[in-house]
């Protein structure tokens, strides 16, 4: 016998409400800081603040101050969490429904056309931007053209190196450059993956869609090597998890404008 007798799932409840769920399209998408969201959606100030409080409560949302400017607060939504509601929610009506399947599928679906140029910037293009870099060249394939660059570059830190190569992706031929060198570039998505490179990203031509994942920087944390590069491997897993949900979105979204083109053949 089914009981009818459980309350619906929070996390469900959290969602039925436009803002709270305009807010969750937007940070799924880009972190953002509040004067930012309000612009996007138009609404009070206190209103959004409201909104994203609400949602920080549930875990789904979270903040932390700007490593550039501290003044600046950067919201985010917990994407793995996230699923792991959502799924949690969908099994308890199909025990059947979930999997990994939605997440794999993407790579399978290779589409056709001129790959999308993305560019990863953080500030000393030594960790954070060239993890992304690997990632989105080997997880992407065919159908991107990944590049990264920093601010104030430096060099490639071995920790990032070694994170990469436990994931069989090797970066270590990858030099840092500066952002300047790809100052007159066109692309498709500009990704900045660190506060301060967000916060004095230069104007691109042709006007990129402009994402922004806030990533720490991995290089500061203190204490043992194992600490250390533990920091690396947790960076890689964030950027790991962002970039296969932005390759379902832009392979979706080649798939979609194939299908408004009869020239165009899957």
């Amino acid at each position: 016998m089914i009981s009818l007798s459980k309350a619906p799932f929070p996390f469900l409840r959290i969602l039925g409400h436009q803002i709270r769920w305009q807010l969750l399209l937007l940070l799924a998408h880009s972190d953002y800081r509040v004067q930012e969201l309000t612009r996007h959606l138009k609404r009070p100030q206190n209103l959004v603040s409201y909104h994203l409080r609400r949602l920080r409560e549930h875990n789904l949302v979270r903040e932390h101050r700007s490593t550039g400017d501290r003044r600046d607060v950067y919201y985010s939504l917990d994407l793995p969490r996230f699923r792991q509601l959502y799924m949690a929610a969908g099994q308890s009506l199909d025990p059947g429904l979930g999997g990994t399947e939605q997440l794999a599928d993407h790579k399978r679906a290779g589409t056709v056309g001129t790959p999308a140029r993305i560019l990863f910037l953080c500030t000393h293009n030594s960790a954070r931007s060239q993890m992304a870099e690997g990632l989105m060249r080997q997880l992407g394939a065919s159908d991107v053209e990944a590049f990264s660059a920093g601010t104030e570059p430096g060099s490639v830190r071995p920790e990032a190196i070694e994170a990469m190569r436990s994931r069989g992706i090797d970066i270590s031929g990858q030099t840092s450059k500066s952002v300047a060198q790809f100052a007159e570039q066109a692309f498709d998505y500009v990704v900045t993956v660190c506060d301060r490179a967000k916060e004095s990203c230069p104007i691109f031509p042709g006007h990129p869609e402009h994402i922004h994942w806030s990533f720490e920087d991995p290089s500061e944390v203190a204490g043992p090597a194992g600490l250390r590069q533990g920091a690396f491997e947790q960076v890689a897993r964030g950027l790991t998890h962002r970039i296969n949900v932005l390759l379902i979105l832009i392979r979706r979204k080649r798939q979609e404008a194939s299908v408004e083109q009869p020239g165009v053949r899957e």
